[in-house]
């Protein structure tokens, strides 16, 4: 089937990444994959099967992106990341999924619970070494965590921390990592067993080797992507993602003649205008308008005017050639051109992230193994490559 508007997810290359993580930590140590905001856009579902042999289990930010995988048949240990709120507990324990613990009152209600539902809870307890976000305050963290192993019903399974600026300020990275393993020293002395340790984003990967301790947690990097302050580039990897959609309509117009809501662009002479099946309501930035690119036959076409909900207009006037139905390349590789999401994100003053994880479930996703498309995923459930379609 042909689609207006979808994602080619290259599984290999996610594997070959993944691969790539492990052999930088060693074998000894495991590897949580951040696959929280649909796994920065790729499907969560899909990039947890394809690569489940492959790691110690996934971090996740919610309830329901935990739920969406054990409802998927995921297996693997599944750590909610963020917060979770009292209400939660029971659907977390029923689901098997691991919470963290960051304050006494949440661990003692959820040990409670855990009684009242003759349940085992799995908890990690992120402690707060200098992100300022979430997380028990370092001076407390010694009486929560002693705390928790001693609730019943609760498995203290781990310790955490996260990093703000592993990409930019080691030292403050390496004062974290003491910090945190100071406090695995006291904890141990007093006989308290936290289970993994572990503090590594992707960042802390590839510029922080002290970090790797027990287990990692990478995002970005597994996704084939680095942030432009990453100049130390330990780990080789591949873009997984590539963002197309299709010339779905072509017109001549006159100098004076305008394109698009508010009339932000004025034709000064002849030219030939693509409209493209991509929008903001698909998931492509708004902030383009005017000053983005798009790969067309392997050349680069300037966008037009505003950004619309459904459709983006460009400026094909010196391309020959051009049809209607057209493959058109957001972000990614077509024939020789690239057009990577490292500059999407310069254009608009933001970072990779915004750009993958913003992209909606309007755009149909397309994974591929050998070469090959394997399974399809859209709005109305998932399909084989054959277009077969599974809403299971």
């Amino acid at each position: 089937m042909t689609y207006s508007c979808w994602a080619e997810i290259d599984l290999d290359a996610l594997e070959g990444n993944i691969r790539a993580i492990q052999e930088r930590i060693g074998p000894r140590r495991g590897i949580l994959l951040t696959i929280k905001a649909d796994a920065y856009g790729h499907g969560a579902v899909e990039v947890a099967r394809s690569v489940s042999e492959l790691v110690h289990g996934f971090g996740v930010a919610t309830l329901h992106e935990g739920l969406e995988l054990r409802y998927a048949g995921i297996r693997k240990p599944i750590l909610i990341l963020s917060p979770s709120l009292p209400s939660e507990i029971d659907a977390i324990l029923e689901n098997r999924l691991t919470v963290t613990v960051s304050g006494r009152a949440f661990a003692e209600h959820l040990s409670r619970r855990c009684g009242v539902l003759g349940r085992k809870a799995g908890c990690h307890v992120e402690v707060d070494t200098g992100m300022g976000r979430a997380g028990v305050e370092l001076r407390r963290a010694r009486d929560l965590i002693t705390l928790v192993s001693r609730l019943p019903g609760i498995a203290l399974e781990g310790i955490y921390t996260h990093f703000p600026v592993a990409d930019t300020d080691p030292e403050f990275t390496a004062q974290q990592i003491l910090r945190l393993k100071a406090l695995v020293k006291e904890l141990e002395e007093a006989g308290v067993r936290v289970g993994l340790i572990h503090a590594a984003n992707s960042s802390g990967v590839l510029g922080a080797r002290d970090s790797f301790l027990g287990m990692v947690r990478p995002g970005l990097l597994a996704y084939g992507l680095y942030l432009p302050s990453q100049q130390d580039r330990a780990v080789e990897v591949k873009p997984v993602m590539r963002l197309k959609a299709r010339v779905v309509h072509l017109r001549d117009i006159a100098a004076g003649e305008s394109v698009s809501y508010g009339r932000s662009w004025v034709a000064d002479k002849a030219t030939r205008v693509a409209s493209i099946s991509i929008g903001y309501g698909h998931g492509y930035a708004y902030r383009l308008s005017g000053s983005g690119e798009v790969l067309v036959r392997g050349r680069r076409a300037r966008i037009l005017g505003t950004v619309t909900m459904d459709l983006t207009m460009v400026d094909v006037t010196g391309i020959p050639g051009v049809s209607l139905g057209d493959e058109v390349v957001l972000f990614g590789r077509q024939g020789e051109a690239d057009l990577p999401v490292a500059e999407l994100a310069r254009r608009i003053e933001s970072i990779p992230y915004e750009i993958i994880c913003g992209i909606g479930r309007r755009v149909v996703r397309v994974y591929y193994a050998s070469g090959e498309p394997v399974r399809v995923a859209t709005l109305v459930g998932a399909e084989s490559a054959a277009g077969e379609v599974s809403r299971s």
